[in-house]
């Protein structure tokens, strides 16, 4: 699972460097931030699985728990971001954070 985080981590920095490119500073550091977004929920999400359990039931239970809480911390992030970065560029923090969403996507079901 933390592999999987760590890939992650990857593709959004990866994403925030080709903002850097095409469009500066600014759009480098949302992207980053869109992408930090979704790292964050994941390795929470991790870390609150990979503690293991011990039958079915507890498992559905940590992993719906895990899910509500990244969901949550999500969402605070992105509040977050809009009320302390007014000058964000918006549609490259969303990319940011779309990137590294499905590049977790992509590497579960890799697998």
């Amino acid at each position: 699972m933390f592999r999987i985080v760590a890939l992650q981590f990857v593709i959004a920095t990866g994403f925030a460097l080709l903002a850097w490119n095409l469009g500066g500073v600014n759009k480098a550091w949302s992207a980053a931030y869109g992408g930090a977004i979704a790292v964050i929920g994941s390795l929470v999400y991790a870390m609150l699985v990979a503690r293991g359990a011990g039958d079915a039931k507890q498992a559905f239970r940590r992993h719906f728990r895990a899910e509500m809480i990244k969901i949550f911390i999500t969402a605070a992030l992105f509040i977050g971001a809009l009320v302390l970065c007014s000058s964000a560029a918006w549609v490259w923090l969303i990319l940011g954070f779309a990137a590294a969403t499905l590049a977790y996507w992509v590497a579960l079901l890799a697998v």
